[in-house]
């Protein structure tokens, strides 16, 4: 049942219209221009897809659209967090039903979480719906709040969840990550969710990564692998660099929504972000744009 993801994974954004519903007619260019970039797979409605914004209806939409008209090189990893476990598990449930690659949660986030025993508990109760489909806990405390230990998450689920293969690791507490990478003889695989610190993962072992930065920046991330690979840091470092000030001028203009907006600079204008999220004006886009530009952003 454990399965290797090696390269990049993008968490890519999920298109709208101005009325914020699905586009899901850009979806197969979103998925062609992922495999033209090497990108490995697509882990849909997670963070970066707004997934806890849509419907269970609009997911299951979504899911069938990535399915029905990505490439066969492309694995698609089905995000089924809920705050609803039933409709976690039916999410689950679909995502086998479709043949998606593999498939992952997160915890709700609401009401608070009893220690690693009952986090195991509830991931064990969303795996078990798709029993044949590789799972991977999705780790992502700054949004959850659940900053439990990994390691230990692994050490009980590890029996308890016939099909885990991993974690979806999208956390700064490198300590922890390198724990896992070895728990076991390295039996899990823990696919690294922080896009600025890729470097430092992969020097702790890292093999694979999801990250919503690839989604336009892939041939970035592709040199920073390489020449870490090679072994020349300096280059790695040079190239990471060029990602962080890029990222941080994502960030200093609303992180999701600001990435969503660039997808425009490469051709795939996937709209607004739904709310709560607030969509960057024509003026903060410019800005954005501009600021872009100074950072060797490659539209």
């Amino acid at each position: 049942m454990i399965t290797r993801i090696h390269g990049l994974i993008a968490a890519p954004f999920t298109p709208m219209h101005s009325d914020y519903s699905l586009n899901l007619n850009l979806v197969e260019q979103q998925a062609r221009a992922l495999a033209k970039n090497q990108v490995q797979g697509a882990f849909i409605c997670g963070t970066t897809g707004e997934g806890l914004s849509l419907s269970t209806d609009e997911r299951v939409q979504v899911a069938e659209k990535w399915r029905a008209v990505c490439p066969p090189e492309l694995r698609i990893i089905v995000h089924v967090g809920h705050e609803s476990l039933p409709e976690s598990r039916a999410l689950a449930a679909h995502a086998q039903k479709i043949g998606a690659a593999a498939f992952a949660t997160l915890v709700p986030g609401f009401y608070p979480v009893a220690g690693v025993g009952a986090l195991v508990d509830y991931c064990a109760r969303v795996a078990e719906a798709a029993p044949a489909l590789p799972f991977y806990y999705y780790h992502i405390p700054v949004l959850t709040g659940v900053e439990l230990p990994m390691r230990e998450f692994l050490e009980i689920a590890s029996s308890r969840i016939p099909n885990l293969a991993g974690i979806k690791f999208t956390h700064e507490n490198l300590m922890d990550y390198r724990r896992c990478l070895e728990f076991d003889g390295a039996k899990f695989d823990i696919l690294f969710g922080r896009d600025e610190i890729l470097l430092a993962a992969l020097a702790l072992g890292a093999t694979g990564a999801v990250g919503s930065t690839y989604n336009f920046m892939a041939s970035i991330y592709h040199e920073v692998i390489t020449a870490f690979h090679v072994g020349d840091l300096e280059k790695a470092r040079q190239f990471q660099s060029r990602a962080i000030e890029v990222i941080a001028v994502m960030s200093r203009h609303g992180g999701l929504p600001a990435g969503k907006a660039m997808m425009r600079l490469i051709g795939l204008d996937c709209g607004p972000v739904r709310p709560p999220l607030v969509s960057l004006s024509d003026v903060d886009f410019t800005r954005l744009r501009a600021e872009l530009a100074k950072v060797g952003f490659p539209e």
